[in-house]
C-alpha cells in the first residue's frame, strides 16, 4: 500500500520552484538568459566568473598554483557570480556559459576571445596553455585524464545527491540519503584504494586530477565539506589514504589562497569575494573590508 506522503507521479511533470528547497530559485527547466547584463572585464587576459563552490575552487586553485610556479601570464580577475541571486542567468554569463553554471572563463589573450565552461574543461585548457600540472609520462597522463573524467562524472552523486538530501533538502528522506551515502562511500573507497598505491591521483605527479578531486572528496574526508556531521555519518576516518593525500594538499600555499577566492561564507578572513591582484589577499578580505 502507498504511504500517505508518497509522491503521486503526474502524467506530465510541471515545474514547482518551491519544491526545490534551498536551491529552488537557482535552477529552472529551460536554458537562456532572464535579464540583460554584460559581464565585467578586468585588466588581465584571464577573466573568471565564479563562486567559491567546490567546482569554482578547482579553477582558482589551479590559477594560484600557476602563479606560485612563476607563470605571470596566469594573472587573472575573479568576479563573483551570486548564483543564489540568479546572476548566472544574465545575458553576459549565458554568453560565456550557455549552461548557466559556474565557473566560466574567458581568455582575452586570444585574437578571438575564447570562452571555456565546465570546470574540468577549464582545468585542462589552462594546464595545456601553460604546459603545467600535467604528468610527463604517457602512462601517468592517461591515468590523470581517466581520474579527471571520473571526478566530473562522480561528483553529482556527492553534491547533487548526498549533499542535497543530507544538508539542503526541505525534508530528510531515508531512501535518497541511503542511496547517495552508499554511492559516496563507494567512491571514497575507490579513491582510498588508488591512493594506497601512489602519492597523487595520477601517480607520482601532482596534477589537475588532484585539483579536481580534492575540493569535493578531499575536503569531505577532512570534515570541511557539508560539516563534521557529514564526515561522522559517512565514517570518513576509515579512508586513511584519502586523508593522507587530502592533508598534504590542504597545506599548499596556492590551495589555501584558491579556497578564498569568490568565497562568501565561513570566517571573514577567508573570504576574498573578488580577486584582481595578488595584493588582494592582504588587503581585501572581508574582515579587512568590514573594518575599513
Amino acid at each position: 500500500m502507498s504511504g500517505h506522503n508518497e509522491y503521486q507521479v503526474p502524467d506530465i511533470w510541471t515545474w514547482d520552484e518551491e519544491s526545490g528547497g534551498t536551491f529552488g530559485s537557482i535552477n529552472r527547466p529551460i536554458a537562456g538568459s532572464t535579464f540583460d547584463k554584460e559581464l565585467p572585464i578586468g585588466q588581465h587576459p584571464l577573466q573568471l566568473y565564479s563562486e567559491g563552490t567546490p567546482n569554482g575552487v578547482k579553477v582558482t586553485i589551479l590559477l594560484e598554483e600557476l602563479l606560485e610556479a612563476g607563470y605571470e601570464d596566469a594573472e587573472y580577475d575573479a568576479w563573483l557570480i551570486k548564483i543564489g541571486q540568479g546572476e548566472q542567468f544574465s545575458t553576459g554569463f549565458v554568453k560565456a556559459n550557455p549552461n548557466s553554471k559556474i565557473p566560466a572563463l574567458v581568455d582575452y589573450s586570444e585574437k578571438n576571445p575564447q570562452r571555456i565552461f565546465e570546470s574540468g574543461s577549464i582545468l585542462f585548457y589552462l594546464a595545456t596553455k601553460f604546459s603545467s600540472f600535467l604528468p610527463s609520462s604517457a602512462s601517468e597522463y592517461t591515468e590523470m585524464m581517466s581520474w579527471l573524467f571520473w571526478q566530473m562524472g562522480s561528483a553529482p552523486y556527492l553534491g547533487g545527491g548526498f549533499g542535497h538530501f543530507f544538508v539542503y533538502a526541505p525534508n530528510k528522506l531515508k531512501y535518497p540519503i541511503n542511496r547517495y551515502s552508499m554511492e559516496v562511500k563507494r567512491q571514497l573507497s575507490v579513491l582510498d584504494k588508488r591512493l594506497a598505491d601512489c602519492e597523487f591521483i595520477s601517480g607520482s605527479t601532482y596534477s589537475i586530477a588532484d585539483m579536481a578531486i580534492w575540493p569535493w572528496y578531499g575536503r569531505l574526508a577532512l570534515g570541511r565539506q557539508y560539516g563534521k556531521k557529514a564526515g561522522k555519518f559517512l565514517n570518513v576516518s576509515e579512508y586513511t589514504h584519502v586523508i593522507r593525500w587530502a592533508t598534504a594538499i590542504e597545506v599548499r600555499t596556492a590551495v589555501k589562497r584558491g579556497q578564498m577566492v569568490n568565497r562568501t561564507s565561513g570566517e571573514l578572513s577567508g573570504q576574498l569575494r573578488e580577486r584582481h591582484s595578488k595584493q588582494d589577499f592582504a588587503s581585501n578580505t572581508e574582515d579587512k573590508i568590514s573594518r575599513s
